[in-house]
């Protein structure tokens, strides 16, 4: 046989030359949760995870970034008592994520600090915007109006030092005003990792635990993408990118493959994807059985996320893997 494709096969060596894909700390974006407990506090739905504390979340953080970690993503567990129907919590400059943001950056002024964008920690209603019940008794998610308080949000959190904001919420137009919003106030170097194509997937319930905040009432699929289609991700990305993004997500990655490669082949603009919860979970669960190797089917997960066309991976493995990756 002239060709034996086995010969770029036959050593460690030899293997790392022609390696095609390389997954390193630089490639992760760390989600972490923060509440305003004292204590750092276990989440149940999430092994391995915790809901920091403000002290605790900035020692966390600076493991993270000398592992090489560049950025994080907070994520708030919000007290009941602060929950309301128009989310005034999400806004309040002196609220629990701009206090994070000011400490992170004061203590590590080189991180990436990402803040999500959404309602749903704050809103009584547990969606990702303000919720109108119409003569049917169902719920209907105010598009135009939610947006307008996205904007005093990113802003709260622009005023307070983040790095990138990141719109969750899925309503329409709201890169464009967020843009604008920012801009105004002087904001321009503050970044917009739009999650553009995220779709209504049973795969988040582990995070809703985490956060307390499933719906109270429907679901999230007039907002959300209906996961049978590709095509509305290329138009979701498209107007993203026309409205000012600076980065896209998809959300979740790990059964979405498909959907990040069709997206890295019709867009110019970085792409992220998320290994969201369930994902997560259903790896510790097998690990915790002692059915496949944690290390290396997270590692492989990652790999197949970064293949696929993401540049940066949101996942909860991030700094357990980026320990491997140093030894």
């Amino acid at each position: 046989m002239l060709i034996r494709p086995r010969r770029n096969r036959k050593s460690a060596g030899v293997r790392s030359l022609v390696q095609e894909t390389t997954l390193t700390p630089q490639d992760f974006i760390y989600p972490l949760f923060v509440h305003a407990g004292t204590e750092n506090s276990p989440i149940d739905s999430m092994p391995g995870c915790l809901r920091w504390s403000e002290e605790g979340i900035v020692g966390e953080a600076k493991e993270a970034f000398e592992l090489g970690i560049p950025a994080v993503v907070l994520f708030p567990a919000v007290e009941e008592s602060k929950k309301t129907p128009l989310a005034e919590e999400s806004y309040n400059p002196e609220g629990l994520v701009p206090r994070v943001i000011r400490r992170l950056k004061k203590e590590l002024p080189e991180l990436v600090v990402i803040t999500d964008v959404a309602l749903d920690p704050y809103n009584s209603d547990g969606h990702d915007g303000l919720v109108e019940t119409n003569e049917r008794g169902e719920a209907v998610i105010l598009n135009d109006e939610t947006v307008e308080i996205l904007c005093k949000q990113a802003l709260s959190h622009a005023e307070a030092g983040a790095d990138i904001v990141s719109p969750s919420d899925m309503m329409d137009g709201r890169v464009e005003a967020l843009r604008e919003a920012l801009d105004s106030e002087g904001y321009q170097e503050v970044s917009i990792l739009s999650y553009s194509v995220k779709y209504a997937s049973a795969y988040y319930g582990p995070f809703r635990g985490a956060l307390n905040s499933a719906p109270k009432a429907g679901d999230k699929k007039t907002y959300q993408m209906d996961f049978h289609n590709v095509t509305e991700a290329i138009r979701e990305t498209q107007l993203d990118e026309q409205e000012g993004a600076d980065m896209i997500m998809v959300k979740p990655a790990g059964a979405y493959l498909d959907v990040i490669k069709t997206v890295s082949e019709t867009t110019a603009l970085p792409i992220a994807a998320y290994q969201v919860s369930g994902e997560y979970l259903m790896i510790k669960a097998a690990a915790a059985g002692g059915w496949v190797d944690e290390d290396k089917i997270a590692y492989e997960s990652l790999v197949a996320i970064k293949r696929a066309g993401a540049q940066m991976i949101l996942t909860y493995f991030a700094k357990q893997m980026a320990c491997l990756l140093s030894k």
